[in-house]
């Protein structure tokens, strides 16, 4: 049953699913909590309590927000965790990957690891070189262009066919969903909105973390040229032996709905060893 937290007159609507300790899911830009499908049902067959969240602006969760950077979808986290009682794992993709930082950073009593899933962390530059050398990365970036310019539902479709390499088979379905929601009106001004916030507040915390991180990149992600190296990266700006990378082989930008299997079996190791320490 779907659940819905009111915050500042708006709300933010997550679904809980299984007992232990709780683990909070992020969904990325223009999706729902839906995109967790896989993942949130094997976490909670693994022992946990899995909090499963459409972000501001998506899915269930209301418009009419006054922001959506980073730091505002990092506090309605934060709120979701101090209302289920935590401590917790936040698990965030991309956008929410950012944002999984800042609310670990500024909340560190209440966030004791983060997964991040093709995450926007640090302030990005456009590489030009990658955009002449690599085909994916040149393809991604034009269509989410055209996607934040022109509000295009069809540009964000022609993303998502090349931000998941392979298809889950439910695909036209889920393709279906997404369509759907980003029909109703308001719902593509938010995707469009979140495009234009900039990764640099994030960025900026990652210092301030004090909680392990691990960081999962695909190697086929559209929105880099060199998805390890920007994976590196946000390992570099944490604390020294805070964060771990992996890369899965052939997943783009979602990997938890395209290779979910992968995904839990690097998120429970990771779990277990940080909810034991809580």
């Amino acid at each position: 049953m779907t659940e819905y937290l009111s915050l500042d007159g708006n709300s933010i609507a997550f679904d809980v699913i299984g007992e232990g300790p709780l683990v909070v899911l992020a969904h990325g830009i223009g999706d729902s909590r839906h995109s967790y499908r896989f993942v949130a049902p094997a976490l909670a067959a693994a022992g946990y309590r899995v909090a499963n969240v459409d972000i501001r602006g998506c899915g269930d969760s209301s418009l009419g927000w006054d922001g959506y950077s980073r730091t505002d979808i990092a506090a309605d986290l934060v709120a979701v965790v101090r209302h289920l009682g935590g401590p917790a794992v936040i698990v965030g993709q991309s956008i929410s990957g950012g944002a999984a930082t800042i609310a670990a950073a500024t909340a560190p009593d209440l966030i004791t690891g983060v997964i991040e899933l093709a995450p926007f962390t640090r302030i990005q530059s456009m590489d030009l070189g990658g955009l002449v050398r690599v085909k994916r990365y040149r393809a991604g970036s034009t269509h989410l262009a055209m996607t934040l310019i022109r509000g295009s539902l069809a540009s964000w479709k022609k993303y998502l066919d090349v931000a998941y390499p392979e298809k889950p088979a439910d695909w036209n379905n889920e393709l279906a969903r997404i369509e759907a929601t980003l029909s109703e009106p308001g719902r593509m001004k938010a995707l469009q909105a979140m495009c234009k916030s900039s990764p640099s507040d994030a960025g900026a915390q990652l210092a301030n973390v004090t909680c392990p991180v691990l960081v999962i990149e695909g190697s086929a992600d559209p929105d880099w040229a060199d998805p390890r190296a920007e994976g590196e990266k946000i390992i570099a700006d944490l604390p020294t032996g805070l964060g771990e990378l992996v890369v899965i082989e052939g997943a783009g930008h979602y990997p938890h709905a395209q290779t979910p299997e992968q995904v839990v079996a690097l998120a429970l190791p990771f779990l277990a060893k940080v909810t034991a320490r809580a």
